[in-house]
């Protein structure tokens, strides 16, 4: 029998159905000579300190650095991880042969070497290396299946980074903690964590430094266009009203009428941070979120794999691209014109030399059903349009700039006009953003003017004060995050620098949402405010390499090399010990001063009543997944929480069970970890028991035991 291990259950159904494997056994599926297994993302981890030696759980400074002579592995300790582990150690020892079927990337690549490692695993390993859950996808990939030491590199990379995160968190938060945490709470310090957290506290003090000044600029109206003063913004309203009553005794003559016409570039394809960052913007949705909702529409077959951090496409997609769009029904309005002639190929698009493990993200041939929910609809239209606008020509347009004079005072203006919309006709009907002054004025459309006409004009004074730097939002903390913390407008250099951003496109979610967990940053409203605890800390780090983002590049960087088999793993690891032992040294033997947390805004002087605490904001039930199907999300309707895909899967559980109602946080228990804490108030039980612990049975009954 052929073993198939895919990375979660829902995976495993649609490989099982297209291999043919129907029967249903404990944890796995059988038939037409396969065996088709899952796991449930990560059941494996590095083992803790305390799993070396029992002393190593005790947080002291004389125990650290901590290194281990090598890192071993272990199950994460849960029930349902160890008997989902037995059933595939059992099914590894009687296979013949092995496919890894895990998410075709690196964190997919480490966490199915490492369950294969854990389960002595001797025979021969092959690998699914798909870009879709497709059916047409999932055939090719078995049909051209390849054998797994094409990608060790990919999975030494994987545990770099691991070890490399183990290594620096570990002995990192520990000496942070016990040298500046005052015995109240950890300080959190983290390979990519930390360097985010510094440019969101750089950014603040650069805001909280800012000194707001007024200004004052000279403009004019000739012919129905506004002109600006080509000089220096003025620091007092005087010099303002005299250059107001200079410009006003003399007229105004052009000096130079151009018109140049030009082209603007389609948008490019969507990698996770980009459709992050569109999200963001047009719909406020975080970076975690949308990573939920692009991942249900690559499970649901709808879209591509979304952990990618490419622009471009293959060129061996090129001929399935006409058969995508035809399939893309809904948007037909849009598509009709590009079905006329051929589809374009451009290195814009197709360059195989831009694509590693995956291309960007695109629609699949399955169109979306009427099940997803709103915020799935979105994003979906968001990847469909920017995939359809690609292959638009690009807009055409003229750029006009005048200059003029009053006097010996110089003035100029420019404009802007679409001459063929091109892809732009893909956006048409979606409403336009505010636009800014100065936006509004390159808008302008501007008249024909001969150089050397003169005539009367209305000079008037612009105020305005200058502006402190903009706090981050989220989209463009993930941009900053991508180029190491450089600005970068255009597209092309953004790429460039993309193998030096720091953390990869699947973790930086992640970071950000942990440090909103550990109180280092808030939001308020879309921008994200480092708190006085995030500031303390990394004004407390001296050590530019826990806190650059440049120098983290770096270190991603190397574990790309790693991937790419030009960088050693045992000289990354090697590195990086020699880091935290000086670290450790230098920390251990400076001074100590004190961290104020966040929580401590509010002291209890009086020792009366205990307040209740405050309420932990529950999950919502969109967030959460229906327990049987593990597809689809909950919803709540008017007397129970049901699974959104109930007429196939039938899954609901009512708010009133044997007659006491239940609350939010009860029914999120039952969903969650099968099972409530232990509850009393049953009237209605046919035993008539009254207290008791509510559990989920296996066909997804409710028991009370």
């Amino acid at each position: 029998m052929k073993l198939c291990i895919a990375e979660k259950p829902s995976v495993a159904r649609d490989i099982a159905k297209v291999l043919g494997a129907t029967t249903p056994k404990q944890g796995y599926m059988e038939g037409n000579g396969y065996w088709v297994t899952w796991t449930f993302g990560h059941l494996c981890t590095l083992k803790e300190p305390h799993d070396y030696s029992p002393e190593l759980k005790s947080w002291n400074l004389i125990f650290l650095p901590i290194i281990p002579k090598s890192f071993g592995i272990k199950l994460i300790p849960n029930k349902g991880v160890e008997n989902q582990f037995k059933i595939i150690e059992k099914l590894v020892e009687e296979c013949e042969e092995v496919i890894n079927c895990g998410d075709a990337g690196q964190e997919g690549e480490l966490i199915q070497r490492w369950v294969l490692q854990k389960a002595k695993c001797n025979k021969p390993i092959q690998r699914l290396w798909i870009s879709s859950l497709t059916e047409e996808a999932i055939k090719e990939g078995f049909a051209s299946l390849k054998p797994a030491e094409d990608y060790k590199n990919l999975y030494l990379a994987g545990n770099a980074r691991a070890v490399g995160d183990w290594l620096l968190g570990i002995n990192a938060t520990r000496l942070f903690t016990k040298k500046f945490g005052g015995n109240k709470a950890v300080l959190s310090i983290g390979r990519v964590q930390t360097p985010t957290l510094a440019m969101l506290v750089q950014r603040q003090k650069e805001i909280d430094a800012f000194t707001i000044e007024e200004y004052w600029e000279l403009k004019t109206k000739y012919r129905d266009v506004i002109f600006n003063a080509a000089i220096d913004r003025l620091k007092t309203p005087d010099r303002a009203e005299k250059g107001l009553e200079y410009l006003k005794v003399n007229p105004f003559e052009i000096v130079s009428f151009e018109i140049k016409e030009g082209k603007e570039k389609n948008p490019r394809l969507f990698d996770l941070t980009g459709l992050q960052v569109e999200a963001n913007k047009k719909y406020g949705y975080s970076a975690e979120n949308t990573l939920n909702y692009i991942q249900s529409l690559y499970e649901k077959k709808h879209v591509t794999y979304p952990r990618v951090d490419t622009t471009y496409l293959s060129e061996s997609l090129y001929p399935k691209i006409e058969g995508i769009l035809r399939k893309m029904t809904f948007y037909q309005e849009l598509i009709a014109p590009l079905l006329q002639e051929p589809i374009p190929k451009t290195k814009a698009v197709f360059d195989d030399a831009k694509v590693t493990d995956h291309h960007a993200i695109i629609p699949t041939e399955v169109p979306p059903s009427q099940y997803l929910t709103k915020e799935e609809k979105l994003v979906y239209d968001l990847i469909a349009k920017r995939f359809i606008s690609v292959f638009y020509p690009e807009c055409k347009i003229s750029n006009t700039l005048v200059e003029g004079k009053v006097g010996t005072i110089p003035f100029k203006t420019s404009g802007k006009q679409i001459l063929e919309p091109g892809w732009r006709i893909v956006y048409a009907k979606e409403s336009k953003e505010e636009l800014t002054e100065k936006e509004k004025e390159e808008e302008q459309t501007i008249p024909e003017f001969t150089v050397g006409e003169t005539g009367p004009h209305n000079p008037f004074i612009h105020q305005g004060k200058t502006s402190p730097p903009k706090p981050y939002t989220e989209a463009t903390l993930l941009r900053a995050m991508e180029t190491a913390g450089k600005q970068v407008e255009d597209e092309e250099l953004r790429e460039l620098l993309k193998n030096n951003g720091i953390g990869r496109p699947s973790t930086r979610a992640n970071i950000i949402e942990t440090l909103f967990k550990r109180k280092y940053i808030e939001k308020k409203r879309k921008n994200l405010i480092a708190t006085q605890t995030g500031i303390q800390l990394i004004d407390t780090i001296e050590d530019e390499l826990l806190k650059s983002p440049e120098l983290t590049g770096e270190w991603e960087l190397k574990l790309r090399k790693i991937e790419s088999g030009q960088y050693e793993a045992n000289q990354f690891k090697e590195e990086l010990i020699q880091m935290v032992t000086e670290l450790t040294k230098k920390v251990a033997d400076g001074k100590g001063k004190m961290i104020t947390l966040q929580e401590e805004k509010e002291e209890i002087k009086e020792k009366k009543k205990r307040e209740p605490a405050a309420k932990k904001e529950l999950q919502s039930w969109e967030e959460t997944k229906c327990p049987k199907c593990k597809e689809h999300h909950l919803i709540k309707g008017k007397t129970a929480v049901g699974c959104s895909d109930f007429k196939n899967c039938g899954f609901k559980v009512t708010f009133e069970i044997f007659g006491k109602k239940l609350s939010d946080k009860q029914l999120l228990d039952l969903m969650l970890k099968g099972k409530t804490s232990k509850l009393k108030g049953f009237n209605a039980h046919p035993q008539n028991l009254t207290e008791g612990i509510l559990t989920l049975g296996e066909e997804f009954n409710i028991l009370l035991i």
